[in-house]
C-alpha cells in the first residue's frame, strides 16, 4: 500500500472517529438535557404539593376527632346564643356587625381565613360584637345531605355550652369540602366535649337538631330580607355577607371592618 493511500486512510479513520466522538457528545448532551427537564419537573411538582398541602384545610386525626384550633385564632370575648344567632363581644361595643355564613360554604371559610385576626381584635379591643348567623343554605352540597343544619344547630349546642368561638374557629380551621362528606353528629359531639363543653343536654341537643326549627326560619328571614337581597336578581346574596347599621356591607372594601370599627 502506497504512501498516498495510507494518508488518506489515515483521513478516512479520524474523520470517523471525529464523528463519532460529536455523535456521542451530542447523546451525552441530549441526555444531560432530559435529567435537568426531569428534574425540574419533579421539584415543579414538589413545589405544587407542598402549595397545595398548604392551603388545604387540617385533616381529621385518625380517631376521627376534629382538629382544635390555635388558642391565638380564637376570639377571646362572651359568646351568647341569642335564639338562632351567637352574639360575640363585649357590653362596650358601640356597633354590632351581622355575619351571615355556612360551615360549608367554601367563600365563608376563606372570608375566616382573610378577616378572622381583624375580627378577633376589634371584638376584643371592645370597638364590635359579631352576630353570627350559621345558616343551613347549603345541605343538598354535602354527602350525605344536611351538614349545614347539623354543623350550625350543634353550633348553637355548642353555645349554650359557652365553647362557641372555640367551635367556630374549629369548623372553619378544618373546614369539609363542599360536594364532599361533612362531619357526622359524633364526630361534632366529640369536638365540642374536647373543647369543654359539659352540659348535661349537650349530647342530645346536637342529636336531635334541637335548634333545627329555629335554623330553617332563620334561613327563611334571611332569603327575605330586602337589605340582603342582590338588587339585580332580588334574591338573597348568599354567604358569607356582612351587614351593619341596616345596610349591606361591601366586602370589596378591604376596610370595611375598620371603617364600622371608628
Amino acid at each position: 500500500m502506497g504512501g498516498a493511500e495510507r494518508s488518506a486512510r489515515k483521513k478516512k479513520q479520524a474523520a470517523r472517529a471525529v464523528a463519532q466522538a460529536r455523535s456521542t457528545g451530542g447523546s451525552d448532551r441530549t441526555k444531560i438535557i432530559a435529567g435537568v427537564a426531569v428534574v425540574a419537573v419533579l421539584a415543579i411538582a414538589v413545589i405544587g404539593y407542598v402549595v397545595f398541602q398548604s392551603t388545604k384545610s387540617a385533616a381529621p386525626a385518625s380517631d376521627g376527632a376534629i382538629p382544635q384550633t390555635s388558642p391565638d385564632h380564637i376570639i377571646s370575648a362572651p359568646a351568647v346564643r341569642d335564639g338562632s344567632s351567637v352574639l360575640v363581644g363585649k357590653d362596650t361595643a358601640t356597633v354590632t356587625i351581622d355575619v351571615y355564613e355556612d360551615f360549608l360554604c367554601p367563600i365563608c371559610g376563606t372570608f375566616e381565613k382573610t378577616y378572622g385576626s381583624s375580627i378577633k381584635k376589634a371584638v376584643e379591643d371592645g370597638k364590635v360584637k359579631i352576630r353570627y348567623n350559621i345558616l343551613p343554605m347549603l345541605n343538598r352540597l354535602s354527602k350525605p345531605e344536611g351538614y349545614s343544619t347539623e354543623s350550625a344547630n350543634a353550633a348553637l349546642c355548642v353555645a349554650d355550652g359557652g365553647k362557641f368561638n372555640e367551635f367556630h374557629a374549629a369548623l372553619f380551621g378544618a373546614q369539609p369540602e363542599e360536594g364532599e362528606a361533612g362531619y357526622t353528629k359524633d364526630q361534632l359531639i366529640k369536638l365540642g366535649k374536647d373543647l369543654g363543653v359539659t352540659s348535661a343536654g349537650f349530647e342530645s341537643c346536637v342529636q336531635n337538631q334541637t335548634y333545627k326549627t329555629q335554623l330553617d326560619e332563620l334561613m327563611s328571614k334571611t332569603s327575605n330580607d330586602p337589605v340582603l337581597k342582590d338588587p339585580d336578581t332580588g334574591r338573597f346574596r348568599g354567604t358569607p355577607s356582612v351587614a351593619a347599621n341596616g345596610k349591606l356591607v361591601d366586602l370589596d372594601n378591604k376596610n370595611w371592618l375598620s371603617d364600622l370599627a371608628k
